[in-house]
């Protein structure tokens, strides 16, 4: 199947798995498993492949963030437990103040992004979102949805994560990536405001599990969790699982940046690589939880991370499978074919491409990549040609690449999942806040490219 038709099927088969999860509340995993299947079939891939396929969509989840989610996790569980968390809870307060919990976090999150994943950001910063929602009284939907977006802003935006620096690349812009960074960091300003606005405005109307208390939970305070750790851990350890694994990831982008060769460069790759950046933060963060007289607790909270991660690991690999079956439909062949037609609409046409490829089949990365390739031979006869407007057009293609998540994006789950909220909810939150933060971003864009 191809075309229209295949484009109908999709849409009927993502409507047909929301209902199957919210209304008829079948396990996100199986309907995501479920409708991938289906959609395989209808979609006319061959049947002999179709087990390969899924394994490959399950299995590359894994291989790209599996071991990530697992590490981060863990390193979250311990700074929990040790107090580590309230600790940094209590210097971003002191740094930003106690009014403005969500703006603190939607920046921490645009600028850890930068290097960083935004699927390894969130699970990194998890644990100050928590402690900042209990320091501050904060909605925790509004604090997840703002670090959500902070996040993603800048892993679409900004150089050297690997999307836009391949769309920069291709587009011919690799030689004034100063110029596309700076255009990143400018066209992050009107995205960043409507995301934190629309986080305030949504944390009012739906509340996460860990808000709810209908069990008759007592919820303590922060005070009283403070108190039950006596004195809190320092504030160097404290923060050293979070930014080395930052600093790590970060100088492997730098290297790979400013073209180091040899041994320091290899090296510098390696321990740049989200696995291993992760896996010495989580040295650190056993060094902390001895340090702080749990070492008791080792086994136990390592046991009890792998249980809370586990359903998280599965329903993201599932998404994974979603993806992978699209990819190997007709439908970015039959979208890319047909690109011609949106070719008219100036700077809207890479970013109208890169939303209908990324909401299709999920990566922001990918849908960024296959644009730039399919936008490249066009740039003269769409009159972007000067510097500045060939790096506008890496900002629109990044903002149609976070436009919008949902169920066959990985990220859409770590969000929901972390963010403990149910998949209808992150529907609400999650994809609403991609759509608006997209729309914003191509506002700005467009106004600037008037100016340009």
């Amino acid at each position: 199947m191809t075309g229209i038709p295949l484009i109908i099927v999709f849409v009927i088969a993502i409507i047909a798995m929301i209902l199957l999860i919210s209304k008829l509340k079948v396990h996100p995993f199986l309907a995501i498993m479920g409708i991938s299947l289906v959609l395989a079939i209808l979609a006319g891939i061959k049947l002999t492949d179709i087990p390969g396929i899924i394994g490959s969509g399950f299995s590359g989840t894994f291989t790209s963030i599996g071991i990530v989610i697992i590490l981060g996790a863990f390193i979250g569980s311990v700074l929990e437990k040790t107090g580590a968390a309230l600790k940094l809870a209590d210097m971003v307060i002191k740094l930003v103040g106690e009014k403005n919990p969500g703006l603190a976090i939607e920046l921490m999150g645009w600028v850890v992004s930068i290097p960083v994943f935004c699927d390894s950001g969130f699970v990194i910063l998890n644990p100050i979102r928590k402690a900042l929602v209990k320091r501050t009284g904060a909605s925790s939907v509004t604090m997840t949805i703002c670090l959500s977006c902070g996040l993603y802003i800048a892993h679409v935006f900004i150089p050297p994560t690997p999307g836009p620096i391949a769309a920069a690349q291709t587009l011919g812009a690799g030689d004034y990536l100063l110029l596309v960074i700076g255009m990143g960091v400018l066209c992050s300003i009107l995205p960043l405001i409507a995301g934190l606005i629309f986080a305030k405005v949504i944390g009012r109307k739906i509340k996460s599990a860990d808000e709810l208390t209908q069990t008759g939970e007592v919820v303590k305070t922060y005070e009283e969790l403070k108190a039950e750790f006596g004195k809190l851990p320092n504030g160097w350890l404290a923060i050293a699982p979070l930014v080395v694994p930052i600093l790590l990831m970060a100088l492997s982008s730098i290297s790979s940046m400013a073209g180091w060769t040899g041994g320091l460069n290899d090296l510098s790759l390696f321990l740049g690589t989200p696995i291993i950046a992760l896996a010495v933060g989580t040295i650190i963060s056993i060094v902390l939880l001895f340090v702080s007289g749990k070492k008791a607790d080792f086994y136990n909270l390592t046991n009890e991370t792998l249980k809370t991660v586990g359903p998280i690991l599965f329903v993201t690999a599932a998404g994974g499978v979603l993806g992978k079956v699209i990819a190997s439909s007709d439908m970015v062949n039959f979208i890319t074919e047909h690109a011609s037609v949106l070719e008219a609409m100036g700077i809207f046409f890479p970013f109208l491409l890169a939303a209908i490829l990324k909401t299709a089949q999920g990566s922001s990365t990918v849908a960024i990549t296959t644009t730039a390739g399919i936008v490249a031979p066009l740039l003269s006869v769409l009159g972007f040609v000067k510097p500045v407007e060939i790096a506008l057009v890496v900002m629109a293609i990044g903002a149609g690449a976070m436009t919008v998540s949902h169920a066959n994006d990985s990220y859409f789950w770590v969000v929901t999942n972390f963010g403990e909220m149910k998949p209808e909810e992150g529907y609400k939150t999650q994809t609403m806040m991609t759509l608006v933060i997209g729309l914003a971003s191509i506002l700005e864009i467009f106004v600037l490219s008037l100016i340009f």
